[in-house]
């Protein structure tokens, strides 16, 4: 045994691409870097004069959700060059809030193509037509709440009259209409009609020939009202695999389509179901809170929908994870009012 090998004790010793001394573990810590091809992080400078725009803009540089934000802009204002078929979707928590007037203004000036929404989503624009909901608290007390005939969505609150509003009025129109082929997406077309109210998304929808599908319409009050009349009027039906059929066909033959969907569930899957006809969409746009460690639908980036075929191998998508609330007004100021 050689006893006189030289030691490597307070040696550089190195390995590729890295290097370290074992008596300065400081200069374990950062291995050795190249420059990265991209743009700076950079912030809105208020130093400057308050603009709007140039506020929006900066959003590309200043990272996270805002960054994704910025690229939700790009791909909607090129949806809206290429004359994309679009298709919106919302839940129903959406048209509780203020978004429903944004929705109202995108479909009164036909600036998307096609909706898929819940029962909710349908009942509450027809609600706020008579009376309006109120803005409360996240923390108000359920119990307290109930004994009052108060209904909490959040930090909304929803009277009980309201519903009782709605049912004295879509009753009648269940008889006017109980003996027609019905199906959720003409009763919704029926309703828009009998509304005859420009506050309205579906009076709109109706006026300007946009298709809205439910496809769980009975998940909601709707739902309730169609149980009290149907115990006394058995024979009535609302047909679903119609609509089924004409929302799978919506999707063939156009040159290209783009999905703007907000929040997730059954609105989510319906759409990407009916781009899959095609082979997928063009473009996608997710706005969501919902995360994808349950393997959910919900949850699901726009690259797992490429796997099923539900979005194309070449589309420009990005998921915005955050509340719809704040970030559509921004979407629909940067891409659809400030290009009209």
């Amino acid at each position: 045994m050689n006893n006189n090998k030289p030691s490597d004790e307070g040696k550089l010793v190195r390995k590729p691409g890295f290097s370290y001394r074992k008596d300065n573990p400081a200069e374990n810590i950062l291995k050795p870097s190249e420059e990265f091809d991209g743009p700076s992080v950079k912030g809105y400078d208020f130093n400057l004069p308050l603009d709007y725009e140039k506020l929006l803009d900066s959003f590309v540089t200043t990272g996270a959700q805002a960054t994704n934000l910025a690229k939700a802009f790009d791909i909607i204002n090129e949806i809206r060059e290429q004359r994309a078929f679009i298709y919106l979707g919302y839940t129903s928590n959406m048209v509780t809030s203020g978004l429903r007037d944004i929705f109202k203004y995108l479909v009164q000036h036909k600036m998307i193509d096609l909706i898929v929404t819940t029962a909710g989503g349908i009942e509450e624009d027809f609600i706020k037509c008579f009376k309006d909901f109120k803005i409360g608290s996240f923390n108000l007390e359920g119990k307290s709440l109930r004994d009052k005939g108060l209904n909490r969505t959040g930090n909304m609150i929803v009277p009980n009259n309201r519903y009782t509003t709605f049912e004295d009025w879509i009753l009648p129109i269940l008889e006017k209409y109980k003996n027609e082929n019905l199906t959720p997406s003409k009763l919704i077309n029926l309703l828009g009609k009998e509304i005859d109210n420009e506050e309205s998304i579906y009076y709109w929808a109706y006026k300007n020939d946009i298709p809205v599908f439910a496809p769980a319409l009975l998940d909601g009050s709707l739902g309730d009202m169609i149980y009290f009349y149907k115990t006394k009027n058995p024979d009535f039906k609302i047909e679903i695999t119609d609509d089924m059929v004409e929302m799978n066909n919506s999707s063939l033959g156009k040159e290209k389509t783009a999905m703007i969907i907000l929040g997730s569930g059954v609105v989510k899957h319906h759409i990407c179901n009916a781009n899959l006809y095609r082979n997928g969409a063009d473009y996608a746009v997710y706005i969501n809170t919902a995360q994808e460690f349950d393997a959910s639908d919900s949850g699901a980036t726009p690259d797992e929908a490429v796997s099923w075929g539900k979005i194309s191998q070449t589309a420009k998508s990005v998921k915005v994870h955050g509340d719809a609330t704040i970030i559509f007004p921004l979407i629909v100021a940067k891409c659809f009012k400030a290009n009209t």
